[in-house]
């Protein structure tokens, strides 16, 4: 594959197999894109390199919905084209820079099917009973933001109840505005409780517990 039609930069491409290349059950990548527009297209190629290189990977492509802020949207499902599930697990905009790491990681959570949370995370995740909404801020150039996305994918992707949306602040300039963000990553639950960096998931479900 040449530099023109591969989105990876050799580094990561070489590094791809070791993480893609055995995923123990299927991930089925929606993208909601116009592709006339630059993001969503290179978004929809992201997830078509994936799915033409490893077998456990499939995408498809929709129409951009009414329903959301910000595009590209790519949903991170369990499963295959014939019958996927919806695990909430979603990236909002282009996941370019460092956050190309949470873009795998997610595809990780998903086919692990969270497993790597801790034991203990999960215990009390299984008792959750109310909707919870995560929204990761970061962006291109920060580093850190993959260490509080990976753990809040595996969240998603254990309970029911919970929704996480990472999303590129320097793509969408508006969700800094919004929530007076000042250092990243910046992580919001149900559009109330603020967590700025990185904190462990004892940390989180804290948090958690304090929005609901």
């Amino acid at each position: 594959m040449n530099e023109t039609t591969n989105p990876f930069d050799s580094e990561t491409w070489a590094q791809l197999p070791a993480l893609l290349d055995h995923l123990p059950e299927p991930v089925h990548l929606v993208v909601w894109a116009d592709e006339t527009f630059p993001h969503d297209a290179e978004a929809v190629r992201l997830c078509r390199v994936l799915a033409a290189h490893f077998d456990g990977i499939s995408t498809q492509t929709l129409p951009r919905r009414v329903n959301y802020d910000y595009w590209p949207v790519l949903g991170i499902m369990h499963g295959t084209p014939e019958g996927y599930k919806d695990v909430g697990v979603r990236l909002i905009g282009l996941p370019n820079g460092y956050p190309m790491t949470s873009f795998i990681a997610a595809v990780q959570a998903v086919s692990f099917r969270g497993m790597t949370s801790e034991a203990l995370t999960r215990i009390q995740l299984s008792k959750l009973q109310k909707e919870v909404r995560v929204e990761v801020i970061t962006a291109a150039d920060n580093e850190a933001g993959a260490l509080m996305a990976q753990p809040l994918f595996n969240m998603a992707v254990v309970s029911p109840h919970v929704r996480v949306f990472m999303i590129m602040a320097d793509q969408f300039p508006v969700i800094v505005e919004r929530y007076s963000v000042n250092y990243l990553p910046h992580t919001v639950v149900n559009g109330r409780v603020h967590i700025e960096g990185v904190v462990n998931e004892k940390e989180i479900l804290q948090h958690i517990a304090r929005a609901i």
